[in-house]
């Protein structure tokens, strides 16, 4: 049997719309999360909304957050419509801000640690892990340091180590950890946005 492009086309519409008529049998999903959404719609109700700006990166995207006021917890992250910059879109990361929420049950709030070699993470204080990143930091910049290059000139760097910024931090902010990043000998800083 030979089919021509013509009907070869036809067949191929016909059953690509029987497919996707096929899906779209009833079923109790969209119902039981409708109700679903009518609990949150009565949260809503009384929450305090505030705007605020998404903290990923450098495009400065709006955000609505909505408060409980009885419970004092964020209940619900949304795109701004009235922001000039997205008008109520999102993009992935931002639509997913409300997992770093710390109301967020999955959200890590200790310390993990896992040993080189190790299968396993142990949980630690955050004295333990403030203490043992300083401790690394200073001996990597130790063991690394270059004090002159290989022309014999000047330079008091550290290649070893290298940093990258975040677009959730202001002005404010960058300048002192610009700074200390200096400070060490850094030359391999970068920041999010550029990436």
């Amino acid at each position: 049997m030979t089919v021509s492009r013509r009907e070869f086309l036809v067949i191929s519409g016909v059953a690509g719309a029987g497919l996707a008529l096929s899906s779209l049998g009833i079923d109790m999903g969209p119902v039981k999360a409708y109700a679903q959404e009518l609990k949150k719609i009565d949260k809503m109700k009384s929450a305090k909304q505030s705007t605020t700006i998404c903290p990923y990166c450098a495009v400065g995207c709006g955000l609505i957050c909505s408060t409980d006021t009885k419970a004092k917890k964020i209940i619900n992250i949304e795109g701004d419509p009235d922001h000039p910059i997205n008008e109520g879109a999102l993009c992935a990361k931002g639509a997913s801000l409300f997992q770093t929420t710390s109301n967020n049950p999955d959200r890590l709030k200790k310390v993990l640690y896992r040993a080189p070699g190790s299968d396993k993470w142990q949980e630690k204080s955050w004295e333990w892990a403030l203490g043992e990143i300083a401790k690394r930091v200073k001996a990597t910049r130790d063991g690394n340091f270059i004090e002159k290059n290989a022309k014999g000139e000047t330079v008091n760097r550290v290649e070893a180590i290298a940093h990258i910024g975040s677009a959730a931090l202001d002005n404010e902010e960058l300048w002192p950890l610009q700074a200390m990043m200096r400070a060490l000998g850094l030359v391999y800083i970068e920041h999010q946005a550029r990436i």
